[in-house]
């Protein structure tokens, strides 16, 4: 089971390219970037943790410029939208931003994507919330049909495009990781249509929880003509709980992922240190 580390960078954070470089001498498989354009001050759709939204939503940096500095100081480190918000972005200058990173960290990129939750924001992008989800899934096709084809067209409800051209394709083949966020059962079945993995929520990491959804998850992608080992887990903001972990080794997830508060490196430093104390015990 791999290890990675999320952190909401902003300006008053550890920055990108030092993380990085902390997480891969520690021998930590990936970094992962969320995703918010802004946060708009109206509040149709509650925050999901309750209460206000938090500072670090509308301070973010850009993932993918994040991720770049991260890429640019390491050689082995994975790099990954965690999770890039697809209906808010153009899915042709998409496509270019993920062949160029996937490039330029040669083929260290994975493309974590999910939907969205907030009503507000999504809206101040053009997209309609109720179909923000067919969107969703037609920008990915339309990505994927630029990554493999030298003269790519897509024609769908929201996105359609004539016969074009455009390079870099990514460094990976056939493209980047599409590992698809979101709760189960129908984030689970975007995953399985059109994904290369899956997040599900970590809210209960136990037998009544994810245990049980992550097994309806690979029965329904055989019934759906995939190979589950085609479609990785991970569990983001897991607790540095040794028996909640060793769990997660038990059912085969593939990779848990640690949240890192937007803090500077005094405040950063020692929580690396605790979970390469917690790696050394699980013994991966």
């Amino acid at each position: 089971m791999h290890i990675g580390a999320v952190m909401f960078f902003t300006t008053d954070s550890m920055q990108p390219a030092a993380l990085g470089r902390a997480l891969e001498e520690r021998g930590f498989e990936s970094l992962w970037v969320p995703e918010h354009t802004h946060v708009p001050s109206t509040r149709t759709t509650p925050f999901i943790g309750g209460g206000a939204m938090p500072r670090p939503y509308y301070d973010i940096y850009d993932p993918f410029l994040a991720l770049n500095a991260a890429a640019a100081v390491t050689s082995t480190l994975k790099i990954g939208t965690g999770i890039a918000l697809v209906v808010q972005r153009d899915p042709i200058v998409t496509a270019k931003v993920v062949s160029t990173i996937d490039q330029l960290s040669r083929g260290r990129f994975l493309f974590g994507v999910g939907n969205g939750w907030n009503r507000d924001e999504i809206e101040n992008h053009g997209t309609a919330f109720g179909t923000r989800n067919k969107l969703a899934r037609e920008r990915i096709e339309a990505m994927q049909t630029i990554w493999t084809q030298d003269e790519p067209s897509y024609e769908g409800e929201f996105v359609k495009f004539g016969p074009m051209s455009q390079w870099p394709k990514p460094f990976q083949k056939p493209y980047p990781p599409i590992i698809v966020g979101g709760a189960f059962p129908y984030a689970a079945q975007r995953a399985i249509r059109y994904g290369n993995g899956w997040i599900p929520r970590a809210d209960r990491l136990e037998h009544g929880g994810v245990g049980v959804v992550i097994k309806q998850f690979r029965d329904m992608a055989v019934a759906a003509g995939r190979d589950p080992a085609s479609l990785p887990i991970t569990i983001f903001r897991v607790p540095d709980d040794l028996e909640k972990l060793r769990f997660c080794i038990e059912i085969g997830v593939d990779r848990v992922v640690f949240s890192l508060p937007a803090e500077k490196e005094d405040k950063i430093l020692p929580i690396l240190d605790r979970w390469v104390e917690v790696k050394r015990e699980l013994g991966v």
